[in-house]
């Protein structure tokens, strides 16, 4: 039986709420074949673009070309079945198809002036403004023209061009522009660009991430130490979310190399491991591999040994990465050019190869331990009558204040409070105010100093004798920044004589620690539910440092756990990190079956979007496994065990 244009609509509704990914574009392709086959006719054009859109976000946009063709085929033969929301969003789609044919070079360069050209002349005899026509022609002459002139014309032609409804979102220009003018040597000009639009606070999928890191490689090639530290706290907060930001991330790579912090660098490598070994189109890893091999020449250049470890690159330090990368992006390089019929992408990669010589020295510490106030702190007013409360009061409002908008000014406040708390022996307020310092320089990047600090806090509320639940907390919070293998074994000593407190047996119910004996059974029911989260960290800590059997063994053990206390939503977690760590450990066949039954307990439990999420990690297993064909079928089980 045909579903109404309301039911079928309603599906699709529900299709655009997933997260993108495998399991939403499958869902999406699963809606336009039912559609295509049955109807409504109303809402396929609704199909088509919700295809498109699952596809172009969810790094899959070689496949969008065909669903794409199909709306404009519909278009053109039932118009009428176009509302007008429908039509915007086809033609808006014609700047991700004309972006993306670019970015494979097996697309011809005929082709590609073919769809820019039909491109023009449909947003033309439908009356459409020509913005986006003018950024697809520049777009295309940046990558393919080998005349410089041209190139600047197209883009002070797409600049020039009236904004209309099919513009790039006000967020997202600024930086579009501001990689051209970065490129070609106008820093100054790009700089200035962006911190003219910055007050107006823009948002949108890849904003601001993508404007501040070029913020940062203009002022980085201005030599404007400031300028650099001051943008890079303010978008490295930005690099985490829901869509690929693999492009600004490589940039934080090519800046932080280039600014003496190797550590940072490498770990924001690990980020875009996947990009560096292929898992975008070619234009895309082209664009990472040329800021991360920028970044690789400068580690090289400073200690060639230095260790790096990454799946799927024979490398193990910063020389050997070095040389695979330069090697990668010549050949995708190569490819273009031979696609283009001239040297204009080798050029480009050569020119920016340029920019290894040229570094910078910038401290992005957040965190200080020197007997000098921390930065970004500001001595309180004092008055003859305030007390040592009254001074670390004060700071810690003026910290909580500055936390959303200013988190690096915030960090030193929290610091300067708890120096301020320690000396006056206010071990347990200093304790909680240097982790939420910590944690703030852990979300700004410093993670060492995040590390350092964390480490203090705890020292700090153990010699207060604070009761273990709360030091629980801060233990687990800890665990999200601690990464190198002397801090991981520390915490992990932390965490366990923790469990060893809240675990303890007692004479009776009111001797249990906790925090008071006024309901000693409730208190020993708590001291077990933060015993049960701290083991499942240590497992997370133990997949964190790369030891992922005696992760996989620690989270088995916590789910099982957590089923037997009946919390199916702590159970589904564990179980996740049960299948991740499996299969990071090898065991790809075994970490199958627990992906899918956490996906299907967040299913279950209304976690759609967790759902669909490990839905994607165990098709990629799958496809590892060389049993691609099953996915199906194995949806289709994961939706039938959570109904």
């Amino acid at each position: 039986m045909t579903r109404s244009s309301f039911e079928a609509g309603t599906a699709l509704n529900a299709v655009n709420n997933l997260p993108y990914g495998a399991t939403r574009s499958a869902a999406a392709l699963a809606e336009v074949e039912q559609i295509e086959a049955e109807g409504p006719a109303e809402v396929l054009a609704y199909a088509y673009n919700t295809l498109v859109d699952s596809y172009v976000w969810g790094e899959e946009v070689d496949k969008a070309f065909v669903p794409f063709t199909r709306a404009l085929r519909l278009y053109d033969e039932r118009p009428d079945l176009f509302d007008e929301q429908d039509s915007h969003s086809l033609f808006w789609s014609f700047k991700w198809m004309t972006g993306h044919l670019i970015d494979f070079p097996t697309v011809t360069a005929e082709q590609i002036a073919a769809t820019l050209a039909d491109m023009e002349q449909r947003f033309a005899v439908s009356g459409r403004g020509m913005n986006a026509v003018r950024l697809s022609a520049y777009k295309w002459l940046r990558h393919s023209s080998p005349d410089d002139a041209a190139v600047d014309a197209a883009y002070d032609a797409w600049v020039a061009t009236p904004r209309d409804d099919y513009s790039q979102c006000e967020a997202c220009e600024p930086g579009d522009r501001a990689a051209y003018l970065v490129d070609v040597g106008r820093s100054e000009e790009a700089a200035r660009l962006i911190e003219s639009v910055l007050p107006d606070d823009p948002h949108c999928a890849t904003e601001p991430a993508d404007m501040l890191s070029y913020l940062q490689l203009a002022y980085l090639e201005l030599g404007d130490v400031e300028g650099v530290r001051r943008a890079h706290f303010r978008g490295v907060r930005h690099l985490d979310g829901p869509y690929d930001l693999s492009g600004p991330t490589s940039r934080y790579v090519e800046v932080l190399a280039r600014t003496g912090n190797t550590e940072r660098a490498l770990r924001m490598l690990e980020r875009i491991a996947d990009v560096v070994t292929g898992s975008r189109d070619p234009g895309a890893r082209l664009a990472v591999l040329t800021h991360v091999g920028i970044a690789a020449r400068v580690l090289e250049a400073d200690e060639p040994r230095t260790a790096v470890s990454l799946p799927g690159v024979p490398a193990s330090d910063v020389a050997g990465l070095a040389a695979w990368v330069d090697v990668q992006a010549d050949e995708i390089a190569a490819a273009f050019d031979a696609r283009n019929g001239n040297d204009v992408a080798s050029r480009h990669l050569a020119d920016a190869r340029e920019r290894a010589g040229r570094t910078l020295d910038v401290d992005l510490g957040v965190l200080s331990f020197d007997a000098a106030p921390a930065a970004g702190a500001a001595p309180a007013a004092a008055s003859e009558d305030d007390s040592d409360e009254d001074v670390v009061e004060r700071l810690l409002e003026a910290a909580a204040e500055a936390e959303e908008d200013e988190p690096l000014a915030a960090a030193g406040l929290y610091r300067e409070a708890a120096r301020e708390a320690e000396a006056a022996g206010l071990l347990h307020t200093a304790g909680i105010a240097l982790a939420e310092a910590a944690a703030l320089a852990a979300r700004l990047d410093d993670h060492d100093g995040a590390a350092t600090g964390f480490r203090r806090a705890l020292a700090l509320l153990v010699a207060d004798e604070v009761d273990p639940r709360d030091i629980g907390q801060i233990a687990r919070a800890a665990a999200r920044s601690t990464t190198r293998d002397d801090d991981v074994t520390a915490l992990l000593g932390t965490i366990d004589r923790l469990v060893a407190q809240l675990t303890e047996p007692a004479a009776d119910a009111a001797t249990a620690p906790g925090h008071g004996s006024a309901l000693p059974e409730r208190e020993v029911r708590l001291n077990g539910l933060e015993a049960l989260e701290l083991r499942d960290t240590r497992a997370r800590l133990l997949a964190t440092v790369g030891r992922f059997t005696e992760a996989a063994a620690e989270a088995r053990a916590t789910a099982e756990a957590h089923r037997a206390a009946g919390v199916r939503v702590d159970e589904a977690h564990a179980t996740w990190l049960l299948g991740k760590s499996l299969a990071a450990a090898g065991d790809l066949a075994g970490s199958l079956e627990p992906l899918a039954a956490a996906a299907t307990l967040f299913s279950a439990t209304r976690q759609t979007r967790l759902a669909s999420s490990v839905s994607d990690e165990a098709l990629d297993v799958l496809g590892r496994l060389g049993r691609a064909d099953e996915g199906p079928a194995l949806l289709a089980r994961i939706a039938d065990d959570a109904r």
